[in-house]
């Protein structure tokens, strides 16, 4: 298959890039060229918001684009690509539906992250065949950019009495960047158009076997503190910024947490353990020379130490916040 990724260095873009050079597509990104390629792929070098000349030649059989920013640039690209690509696939997000309702969507206006997701995919029915809305909901695994998972994995790393938010049979609902890909590639080699919400099945994990599991993998050296929900609240404590992942049981979690999923696995998604999602990123992080890579658009995520002494230490006592490091 030729395969057209705009983008293609990033992190949902680079697990495309890997998988499709695994199967033996013929594969070029088209970025800024400020990140190293993958092995095996053509760059073609440009600019959303303004030089799109390296793509005025060549055809392809499937475009997947990975943009989310300004919506208009998605409409520049699939009007441009229109004749020569055989389908457009557009990574959209779940977060293009409004008021936690999975049957209205965010209105064209609306700002931020949800608005943009949405004018992209509006920009991406320019496109003259099938275009596939991929609705994904939250994405973990190795090249995260974002920081959840790389977050929780360095603080149960760095060990020592860990603020785990409870309850423990809290279900979450996620997909393994790896698992996106190829359930892309796949629904693009077969022509697939319309909207679709990617992730796994509620309760697919919990929040006690996540952290469990990532302690395990990290070395075992955390020791896990569970809290009530009500404790984390009465403390200021952020749900998803500062404890990344974490909801509390409530209509946000519900909807994050608790969606119909039914149609993307008759369509053939297949979910991986968590264990594999964790472990992965984890020898990921680790082959790093440094710290993991952070979208400049996006928001550093995680507690403070002092914050977390401070919660454990109420709960807990003194022995509950000792070795809580910074």
């Amino acid at each position: 298959m030729r395969l057209l990724i705009l983008g293609g260095s990033g992190f949902v873009g680079r697990a495309l890039a890997d998988e499709a050079v695994r199967r033996g597509d013929e594969v070029s990104v088209f970025n800024r060229g400020r990140r190293a390629a993958p092995a095996g792929v053509t760059t073609l070098t440009g600019d959303r918001l303004g030089d799109l000349s390296a793509l005025r030649g060549g055809e392809w059989d499937v475009v997947v684009d990975t943009w989310s920013a300004a919506g208009d640039a998605v409409r520049r690209t699939a009007q441009l690509l229109s004749g020569r690509a055989g389908q457009y696939t557009y990574v959209s997000s779940r977060s293009v539906y409004a008021d936690l309702d999975p049957g209205r969507l965010v209105g064209e206006d609306e700002p931020g992250y949800a608005g943009d997701k949405l004018r992209g995919e509006l920009g991406a029915a320019a496109f003259d065949g099938p275009v596939l809305l991929a609705r994904a909901g939250l994405i973990l695994g190795p090249y995260e950019d974002v920081g959840r998972l790389p977050w929780w994995l360095t603080r149960l790393a760095r060990g020592g009495p860990t603020l785990a938010p409870g309850p423990r049979e809290l279900a979450l609902q996620y997909i393994d960047v790896r698992d996106l890909a190829i359930f892309l590639l796949d629904a693009a080699r077969a022509g697939a158009g319309g909207p679709v919400d990617l992730t796994s099945r509620s309760g697919h994990t919990t929040m006690g076997e996540l952290l469990t599991v990532a302690n395990e993998v990290t070395g075992g050296h955390a020791r896990l503190r569970w809290s009530d929900p009500a404790v984390i609240e009465a403390a200021g404590i952020e749900p998803w910024t500062q404890l990344p992942i974490w909801l509390p049981p409530g209509e946000l979690h519900a909807f994050i947490h608790g969606f119909d999923v039914r149609q993307a696995y008759a369509l053939g998604l297949v979910c991986r353990p968590v264990r594999e999602t964790v472990a992965d990123t984890w020898a990921w992080l680790r082959s790093l020379p440094g710290d993991a890579p952070l979208r400049p658009d996006r928001t550093r995520v995680g507690l403070d130490p002092a914050v977390e002494a401070r919660v454990l230490g109420e709960q807990f006592g003194e022995a509950g916040r000792a070795d809580v490091a910074p």
